[in-house]
């Protein structure tokens, strides 16, 4: 991917085209197709939550159908045993894990698309702080994935973010147990999301910028 802003203002064109025809009615909100699926399969409780991890963890996906905190609170609400909540964590896990691959492969699939035949690019490792930075939102992992797969980075990233996931949805769900629905919802705020997609688009197009300044600097020497 030629400039690193392209995925943030194609992250927040996507944003807000969903934010709009929900606005106008054309497309009912991502949540209440949630609420109605939720109310239609009385006895596919796990079958949900996997389907609502699996929707907002796939890359512009995620912006339509905002489960992750819906998920949580439909877990807590249903008041698990310990037993449940492990295996609502692992489902979770599997479910997220499942996106970052099909974001990965996009991301990959996309960059090997556009290489000249015959041209190899060396594999490279992910540095586990940027991998950490990425999971602090789903729809930032997604990002994060397909931005992994298109600079061919070693597929063990998958496997790391799912075992680190583990731990982040066992705190998830004690978090909105002992939070209000409403704090918790704060994450889910579209205004929030844009607000943070914006953050990103600018210091990508500052990259961008160093970057063309470098090379223009350097092709003058």
């Amino acid at each position: 991917m030629k400039y690193a802003a392209f995925l943030p203002l194609s992250a927040l064109i996507a944003l807000l085209l969903i934010s709009v025809l929900v606005h106008f009615g054309v497309i009912p909100p991502g949540m209440s197709i949630l609420e109605s699926l939720q109310g239609n399969m009385q006895n596919g409780f796990f079958f949900i939550i996997f389907l609502i991890i699996l929707l907002e963890s796939i890359i512009y996906v995620g912006f339509y159908f905002p489960g992750q905190f819906f998920a949580v609170i439909l877990v807590v609400g249903a008041k698990p045993s310990a037993m449940d909540v492990v295996y609502l964590t692992l489902c979770m896990v599997v479910a997220a894990t499942l996106g970052s691959l099909i974001n990965f492969m996009l991301g990959r699939a996309s960059r090997k698309h556009s290489l000249k035949q015959g041209e190899q690019v060396e594999e490279k490792k992910t540095k586990l702080k940027h991998l950490l930075l990425a999971m602090i939102h789903i729809n930032s992992l997604a990002f994060f994935m397909f931005s992994q797969g298109n600079q061919l980075k070693s597929p063990k990233v998958i496997g790391l973010a799912g075992f680190l996931n583990l731990p982040y949805y066992l705190l998830l769900i004690a978090g909105t147990a002992v939070l209000s629905e409403q704090v918790m919802a704060m994450a889910e705020n579209t205004a929030l999301l844009i607000g943070i997609v914006c953050i990103w688009l600018v210091i990508a197009l500052v990259f961008d910028v160093k970057q063309h300044r470098g090379a223009k600097a350097a092709a003058n020497t």
